[in-house]
């Protein structure tokens, strides 16, 4: 079996079709992502941690907070917690977000 050189041509348009196809692969994993990302956000959408069951939202202390009708357990939206306690002039506040590290002030 003879081994062929290949010319310079030959290789230009080897390694373009080689970017296209990573250029593809790389653009269909992206979509598969994105695609499995959006049927995780479905199937977990406004869904108890707990037990899966779908929240309900209840009007507390005149902000609506989402409540699980079978365990109870409760989903506070960003900034709701501020909103139900007020000024924290304790530190506490502070105290939790730092232990959860979450931060107050960046709004989704």
């Amino acid at each position: 079996m003879s081994s062929q050189k290949s010319t310079p041509e030959e290789e230009y348009f080897a390694r373009i079709e080689q970017e296209k196809k990573a250029a593809l692969r790389e653009k269909l994993e992206s979509e598969a992502a994105d695609k499995e990302a959006m049927e995780l956000r479905k199937r977990h959408y406004n869904r108890c941690g707990r037990c899966g069951h779908a929240m309900r939202p209840e009007l507390f202390k005149g902000v609506e907070i989402d409540v699980c009708p079978a365990c109870h357990a409760v989903l506070l939206d960003p900034g709701e917690l501020e909103q139900l306690v007020g000024e924290d002039k304790s530190g506490v506040m502070d105290s939790l977000s730092e232990l959860f590290k979450f931060s107050r002030s960046k709004k989704d």
